[in-house]
Formats: C-alpha cells, sequence, structure tokens
C-alpha cells in the first residue's frame, strides 16, 4: 500500500477555495483525503490518496497526462478543476510505502 501527498501552497485567499475543489472533485472517493494547514505553514491544502501500488498511481498519472477524461469525475468538475493550478503558488508530491 502506497500513500502519495499533493502539498500545495496556495496563493493568499484561494486555500478554501482550492480544498473545496478538490473536495469537490474527489470528496466521494474513500481513498482519497483533502487537508487544509491548522498549525505549520499558511494556505497549505494537501490532497492525500491511497493506493494499491506505485504501478497503479503511475497508470492514472499517465491517463492523467494523456488528456484522457476521468470517468468519476462530473464534467463539470473537470472543467473547474482544469483551472487549479491558478489558485497555487508550488506544490510538491510526497510517496509513502507503508509499513505492514
Amino acid at each position: 500500500m502506497i500513500i502519495i501527498r499533493e502539498v500545495f501552497t496556495a496563493k493568499p485567499g484561494q486555500a478554501s477555495k482550492l480544498a473545496k475543489l478538490f473536495k469537490k472533485a474527489f470528496g466521494t472517493d474513500q481513498n482519497v483525503r483533502i487537508m487544509t494547514d491548522l498549525v505549520g505553514n499558511y494556505n497549505t491544502v494537501v490532497v492525500e490518496m491511497q493506493m494499491n501500488s506505485l504501478a497503479e498511481f503511475e497508470k492514472e498519472m499517465e491517463d492523467y497526462k494523456s488528456g484522457k477524461p476521468d470517468p468519476r469525475m462530473d464534467p463539470k468538475v473537470a472543467e473547474e478543476m482544469s483551472k487549479y493550478t491558478e489558485m497555487y503558488v508550488t506544490g510538491r508530491r510526497e510517496i509513502y510505502q507503508t509499513v505492514e
């Protein structure tokens, strides 16, 4: 099992909007959590995903890069998501393997 964290530093005034957009896009997926800072760097939004393997994550990334629409996502939400890059300054990805 792996955990992927997409960590964003939102532009001032955009963190809650970005978090709500991610919640709208991924909120029904039980393997995804959306988090915002409580203590730490301001304007931080984290999308945390749990996946079975790195290969599964790589497949999803290839689909995303190819422009293939996510069949699980409402097309209207997908259109809103196309503008999420305007809401943050920087971001990073963290990938962890769980110890079983």
